[in-house]
């Protein structure tokens, strides 16, 4: 499965980059134990960058940020197959939640949820 890793990014901070980086490597830290049950994980953040910068975004407070944060990590979350919560308050990763659930998409808030599959499944 492909699955996106969702939680806080921006909660809590009031945009100290050092507790935006925080919050960013706890969903990453997800991705090893997502890849060795045999999956593949996704962070929203991954993608949604370089579409922002594209855009002329250089900053979590700018309207560019805005504009694409939640639409790439939406779009991606069409394309994932489950979605893994890890804890936190996150208005924008309730969202995703909820949209996946209205997808029929499975939603894991424990590692021990996420099934193992062999390489050749």
């Amino acid at each position: 499965m492909l699955i996106l890793i969702s939680g806080p990014y921006l909660t809590g901070t009031d945009g100290d980059p050092a507790k935006v980086a925080k919050n960013l490597a706890a969903m990453e830290q997800m991705a090893l134990p997502i890849f060795e049950r045999g999956h593949l994980a996704l962070v929203g953040e991954w993608l949604a960058w370089p579409v922002i910068r594209a855009a002329g975004g250089l900053s979590h407070n700018d309207a560019v940020f805005k504009t694409y944060q939640y639409p790439v990590a939406h779009r991606l979350l069409g394309r994932c197959d489950a979605v893994y919560r890890i804890p936190g308050a996150s208005n924008g990763a309730d969202i995703e939640v909820a949209k996946a659930r209205e997808m029929g998409l499975p939603v894991y808030t424990s590692l021990d949820e996420v099934p193992y599959v062999s390489e050749g499944d």
